[in-house]
């Protein structure tokens, strides 16, 4: 069982600058509301194999989860995972250069490999509105990230 969605957003500012926004794991916290904390794992610059604790509120709830970054190829794309509750998370971000700006588009998507017979019937009644609500909570990081990049 899968879910995925997308969602894109036009940032006046370079590609450059919104790359140095997604991969600043130590100032998230700060620039995306939705994140409470940010515990790094591992040290030295963003790459592959960077590791963090990223506590967020969803829904009213607060989470931990592991984090660590799956694929760099600085300032055009970067893909994140997660493993949380027996479902494989994956965020990806692409950057575009358009109009003296970028277009940033995030993936997410999660899956579910083994799903046993209570995880579908909740997916069934509440796949649709879980989707929903991370949808506004994507869209809400994208307007942070932007804010953020267009202040550099």
């Amino acid at each position: 069982m899968e879910q995925t969605t997308t969602l894109t957003r036009h940032i006046k500012a370079t590609p450059d600058k919104v790359w140095s926004v997604i991969t600043d794991i130590p100032g998230s916290a700060a620039t995306l509301s939705g994140i409470e904390t940010v515990q790094l794992l591992t040290g030295g610059p963003y790459g592959e194999g960077t590791r963090w604790k990223e506590t967020r509120k969803m829904m009213g709830r607060s989470e931990t989860v592991e984090m660590w970054v799956e694929q760099v190829d600085p300032p055009r794309s970067t893909t994140v995972k997660a493993v949380q509750g027996g479902a494989d998370y994956t965020t990806r971000f692409a950057l575009a250069p358009r109009d003296a700006g970028t277009d940033l588009t995030l993936t997410f998507g999660a899956e579910m490999p083994k799903p046993n017979a209570a995880a579908r019937i909740l997916m069934a009644l509440f796949g649709k509105l879980g989707l929903a609500a991370t949808r506004k909570a994507l869209a809400r990081d994208l307007a942070e990230i932007a804010a953020k990049a267009e202040s550099l």
